[in-house]
């Protein structure tokens, strides 16, 4: 009995021996990490991933060859407590989410029967599949079935629906998806989503500066969504109070049901939802993806600068914005009068995109109170140069410096900075433009007893906005057409007392497409007024680069016309760190140009942080058309009325500068949305049923 007891000791003692230095031998190392993270994973073992388990997924993630936001289960929290650990950027931890283009599903035409196995894929395979639509839904749900979390279904269009609150982003949808109508997509992605060539795209979208999904958000409204409607607008534009107060609504010309009807009053809309969240009494909560620890200066407060930093700062970087003059908004303050845009109307809108966390300088002058050296010293990443365009061109004819004499934008920034003017009773306005209109209507207000608007060609031919024109014939200006000014005629204490001009007719078309104006000899004419306001154009003040002593500014290149000269597709300038878009980029142009160029701005600036390739998007749209999607005609159209806008009688606004254009009631607007035929790129909505 001993000796068997003796024997199992000896044997235990030996194989502990050997456990010992087998351990020793084979020693295995365990990254700590690995259980860090994986106690911050949600710990479902559910395979969502790809991985057998989180254990398997946090040490992909720990080995590098997976991002911090692998788990598809986790929150927000526990994605940014594993990037900590990793010691990454917080930017990539942002959660992704399913996102579709495709409006149209099985609205498009049938090319063909199909008699094969219900699968998107296996349809696809036969020539893209059955429908006419080359880029739309095939509709028959490989990602719904793909989805195991009950977060996508089929809408009654026959297209796939996202329940946002339910989506994890594990890209189930996306791998099963054989037309890419359905994408995973973080927030970012999403912002920064520019429209190219082979999207499903409605022509009134294709036609937007800002690249705005238009159906999406009147159908929105149509339905009672108003702030999904504002959230759809603000993916992609920022500033839609100014926007639809301001904008000369180019989309509208593209509109499919202006083929055959009144096009569907597009602009009215955006203004009614975004007053609408204006007047609710809250803000609708605008989300930001984590801090990537980037910082960017954003030189100029106007629309372009605004929207460039909204999207920074909406992608995770921080921004700041320095301003010349006393408050933001740029053009949208300092040259558009209040009877247009009223200043608490701004206010609202900025105050809601510094609010993201945005800081603001004003009272600083780039290239005098601070330089291109000193932001470069104190640590910013790159810059976006947005400083407009706010240098007046002259006639270049005698006289034009009297006394009486102004500047279009000169004159409208003096007015709105509230600084008192010496004005006559008699005025002419030089120029055929917004600017022109702006300034004749602001000089109706301070009671002139008459303004002329003296244009060197026709009404047909004047670029300011149809309903401005119109605005300005009910309210009194009388229009000189074909009138080329010579002089500014004065009396012995140098007072503008007549405009000298001569009258044109038309020739040939120049290359703007107008047909160029031409003198009639001997047909000088005088203009009794005793004050004149010439607005024929403006440019870029570029003297913050003679000012800035920094050897570096030299090599910031301009164009012929002062504009800050850039690659048109990047928007980057010259030196690598400089980006630059809206008017100080492309001279004087539409607000909405502004808004689009700068996001597309911050979508280089965003490559240029992270170290890639500042590259055009890949087949950008940039406002072209997608051919298929034009129609000569258009079937099942019953010709209804479009909303009219409601404005203040001519009566009650010339004693003010009270709003003019009012917004749409609700139960107008939703009237007007049941106007719209809900396009996508060859599929519509008609008024009454189309037989196939």
């Amino acid at each position: 009995m001993l000796s068997a007891l003796l024997l199992m000791l000896g044997i235990g003692a030996l194989c502990g021996i050997i456990l010992s230095l087998s351990s020793k031998v084979f020693y295995v190392y365990e990254d700590p990490k690995i259980a860090l993270v994986e106690n911050n994973l949600a710990g479902a073992n559910c395979g969502g991933c790809g991985y057998a388990g989180c254990s398997a997924a946090a040490e992909a993630i720990v080995n590098g060859t997976e991002p911090p936001s692998l788990c598809i289960v986790s929150n927000k929290e526990g994605v940014e407590k594993v990037a900590e650990i990793m010691g990454v950027d917080a930017g990539s931890a942002e959660s992704p989410l399913s996102y579709n283009m495709c409006e149209g599903g099985n609205r498009a035409s049938d090319k063909y029967h199909y008699m094969g196995i219900t699968s998107c894929k296996a349809m696809g395979v036969v020539f893209g599949g059955k429908r006419v639509c080359g880029v739309g839904c095939i509709g028959l749900g490989d990602c719904v079935k793909a989805c195991k979390f009950d977060a996508v279904y089929m809408g009654p269009d026959g297209h796939p629906v996202v329940i946002d609150e339910k989506c994890v982003g594990c890209g189930a949808c996306q791998q099963s998806c054989p037309k890419n109508i359905i994408e995973v997509k973080t927030l970012s992605e999403k912002l920064m989503k520019f429209n190219q060539k082979q999207d499903p795209l409605a022509p009134c979208a294709q036609t937007c500066p800002a690249e705005i999904n238009i159906p999406r958000y009147i159908n929105q409204l149509k339905e009672g969504k108003y702030k999904e409607a504002v959230e759809t607008i603000r993916l992609r534009n920022p500033l839609p109070l100014a926007c639809g107060r301001v904008c000369p609504h180019p989309c509208e010309s593209e509109c499919r049901r202006g083929i055959e009807d009144d096009a569907v009053s597009i602009n009215q809309l955006k203004r009614f939802v975004a007053d609408y969240e204006m007047n609710s009494g809250s803000r609708l909560p605008i989300k930001c993806a984590p801090d990537t620890g980037k910082k960017i200066a954003v030189v100029g407060g106007g629309p372009s600068g605004l929207s460039c930093a909204f999207f920074l700062r909406r992608i995770g970087h921080k921004v700041d914005i320095f301003e010349a003059m006393p408050k933001l908004g740029g053009m949208l303050r300092y040259g558009i009068p209040e009877y247009r845009l009223p200043k608490k109307v701004l206010d609202w809108e900025v105050g809601g995109i510094l609010d993201l966390g945005i800081n603001a300088f004003t009272h600083v002058k780039f290239g005098k109170d601070f330089g291109l050296g000193s932001l470069m010293a104190s640590g910013y990443n790159a810059v976006f140069l947005g400083v407009g365009a706010w240098e007046d061109y002259s006639l270049g004819i005698e006289g034009e410096n009297l006394n009486g004499c102004y500047t279009g934008i000169n004159f409208l920034q003096r007015i709105s900075s509230g600084e008192k003017l010496k004005l006559g009773r008699i005025a002419a306005v030089v120029g055929g433009g917004n600017t022109a209109v702006d300034c004749a209507r602001t000089l109706l207000r301070f009671g002139l007893d008459k303004v002329y608007m003296v244009y060197r060609r026709t009404r047909k031919e004047m670029p300011a906005n149809e309903v401005e024109i119109v605005a300005s014939e009910e309210e009194g200006i009388e229009f000189v057409f074909l009138a080329a000014p010579v002089k500014v005629v004065g009396n012995s204490e140098d007072k503008v007392t007549h405009l000298e001009y001569l009258k044109m007719e038309l020739g040939e078309p120049d290359a703007s497409g107008r047909r160029r104006p031409q003198p009639i000899e001997g047909s000088e004419t005088l203009l009794e007024v005793d004050m004149v306001i010439s607005a024929i154009g403006q440019s870029p003040d570029a003297s913050f680069k003679e000012q800035d002593p920094l050897p570096r500014m030299t090599e910031l290149e301009l164009t012929r016309w002062n504009t800050i000269d850039n690659n048109p597709e990047t928007l980057q300038a010259s030196i690598p760190y400089i980006f630059t878009a809206g008017d100080a980029a492309t001279g004087p142009s539409l607000v909405v140009d502004a808004i689009g160029g700068g996001r597309r701005a911050a979508r280089s600036i965003d490559l240029f942080l992270k170290g890639e390739e500042v590259e055009p998007v890949v087949d950008s749209l940039q406002q072209k058309r997608i051919h298929e999607s034009l129609f000569a005609s258009v079937d099942g159209i019953k010709k209804s009325e479009r909303a009219k806008m409601p404005e203040i009688h001519v009566n009650q606004r010339l004693d003010s500068f009270i709003e003019v254009d009012l917004v749409l009631p609700e139960e107008n607007a939703k009237k007007e949305a049941d106007r719209c035929l809900n396009c996508c790129r060859i599929c519509y909505n008609p008024d009454f049923p189309i037989s196939k």
